[in-house]
């Protein structure tokens, strides 16, 4: 990467992904041993904007039954134990520097609970830390902020046995709650669904006296709610399948609870590829969310991907990392690692922003993270190459973008690659955005495609675009070393983003 630590580079900070305190973070595994499922997960990549190196789960509802019993499921435990000697296994060999593990509500209100923890210190060497419910929400909410920096809002993270609520503001996080309104500890209320009802109905009303209004924003964590969300993008026939961002009103979700109360448990389970062991589940948490929104009347409501899992990574940060925008951060160190030249984004970020001088600090982000990954895919075949990177970019694990960003930064991509950027399989797909942002992404792509063609060394300034909106006139100036460079094709790609942007254009040599 070029540039050093007293480098400016603009409203988006120098990288922090090659500093030693970040690279520390570069492989880290995390286990969570919930009351329904046991996960591990492996971090890896740019530390403020982590890839998913590895990523597996095992449902062993270690809660079932505890509200009855007091103990941990026996079967549930036998797996969770076997889960824990693999994910130790596993994590040796991948060289993960930390792995950190944490239990919530089954583990630490069965009885037995110690002497599962005591059991997988023996085995595997690896220490559970047995955190409360106010802890959980915490790190919850910092799981949400590793993907939201600045957020604001509710979170509620649905587990087997428990839910928890908290607030965040200003990127940082305030009250905190925990109740037992977990799917799995609700099975075992007495008096069936009613009984159930008034059950959920009365511990949310104590919630929302200790937390206050919340009206803003409700951010949903856990795989019940990833669940529900599943089912409500089958219903509505949402374009692009991706969970974390995805947004919904108070309405679409009432309009799913009906949908599902009207569809069979197979039938929800085969088209919506959600797995036996979570559906079963599902019902229930319908129950939950419907009090959940009826009580607190959030604005809107957006799902997280992002929980007790990143909230642990979150936790390892330093204040000047958390700090990072994720999506660039994350562009950043896909150029560095997959880039023909390394550095280059940002000298082409130089020469396209003037197209984008008036436009929103959102759209200038967008536009950076495009310059930035707009080399990545080299690699790929020519006749591939543009639909590989609108593929990547709209599915790929970025936080800090909406599906609509998701969408320009893909279809910007794919102009850059290819002259007619709208000839793609998913047409639907463009639904999420408005004609001037299609608009925008193809003057992005068609001047990342000039630009391009034009730089012979990453760091070297050899031109500028000017753009005189009210007088419809497009101007290059190019120095005399780049006049070799403008050649046929680079003379055609300026005529095809003078198109787009309906100028006249005109070629100055300094």
């Amino acid at each position: 990467m070029h540039g050093d630590a007293g480098e400016d580079w603009g409203p988006f900070g120098r990288p922090l992904f090659n500093d030693p305190s970040s690279r520390a973070l570069s492989r880290v595994g995390v286990i969570d041993v919930g009351s329904n499922s046991v996960r591990m997960v492996v971090f890896d990549g740019a530390a403020r904007s982590p890839a998913y190196f590895y990523n597996e789960k095992i449902m062993c509802a270690l809660g079932a039954g505890l509200a009855e019993t007091g103990k941990l499921n026996p079967e549930g435990r036998t797996r969770a134990l076997a889960a824990m000697r693999r994910f130790q296994k596993l994590a040796e060999g991948m060289n993960a520097s930390t792995l950190t593990a944490v239990a919530t509500a089954a583990v630490r209100e069965a009885s037995d609970g110690p002497d599962f923890v005591a059991d997988v210190l023996r085995e595997t060497g690896i220490t559970v830390h047995v955190i409360d419910g106010e802890e959980e929400a915490r790190l919850s909410a910092q799981g949400v902020l590793l993907g939201w920096p600045g957020a604001y809002g509710l979170i509620c993270d649905i587990g087997g046995s428990s839910l928890e609520l908290a607030e965040i503001n200003d990127g940082k996080v305030g009250k905190r709650v925990t109740s037992s309104l977990g799917p799995l500890k609700l099975r075992d209320v007495k008096g069936g669904k009613k009984g159930r009802k008034a059950h959920i109905a009365a511990v949310m009303e104590g919630l929302a006296q200790e937390m206050g209004p919340q009206p803003n924003r409700l951010f949903l964590v856990g795989g019940s709610w990833r669940a529900i969300a599943k089912i409500d993008m089958v219903r509505r026939g949402y374009p692009l399948h991706v969970l974390h961002e995805y947004r919904m009103t108070a309405k679409s979700v009432r309009d799913t609870i009906a949908y599902i109360e009207a569809h069979s448990i197979d039938d929800l389970r085969r088209s919506c590829g959600i797995s036996e062991a979570r559906i079963i589940l599902v019902p229930i948490a319908c129950e939950v969310l419907k009090r959940l929104i009826r009580t607190f009347k959030p604005h809107d409501i957006a799902v997280s991907s992002y929980g007790i899992r990143e909230g642990m990574l979150y936790e390892q940060m330093s204040d000047e990392l958390r700090d990072r925008d994720p999506l660039i951060e994350a562009a950043r160190f896909s150029e560095a690692k997959d880039a023909r030249l390394p550095g280059f984004g940002k000298t082409l970020y130089e020469f396209v922003s003037p197209l984008f001088k008036s436009a929103k600090w959102e759209r200038k982000r967008l536009v950076k993270a495009a310059c930035l990954l707009h080399d990545v895919s080299w690699r790929a075949h020519p006749d591939y190459r543009a639909e590989l990177c609108f593929d990547n970019v709209t599915r790929a694990n970025l936080g800090g973008l909406r599906h609509s960003e998701r969408v320009f930064l893909g279809l910007a991509l794919m102009n850059r690659y290819k002259n007619s950027g709208a000839d793609i399989r998913f047409p639907d797909i463009f639904g999420l955005l408005s004609e001037k942002d299609i608009k925008d992404a193809e003057v992005l792509g068609k001047a990342m495609r000039l630009g391009a063609m034009l730089w012979p060394r990453a760091d070297q300034q050899i031109g500028e675009l000017t753009l005189f909106p009210k007088k419809k006139e497009l101007h290059l100036k190019l120095s005399r070393d780049a006049e070799a460079l403008f050649g046929e094709v680079a003379q055609s790609r300026l005529a095809s983003l003078a198109r787009a942007l309906e100028t006249e254009v005109t070629v100055k040599i300094r």
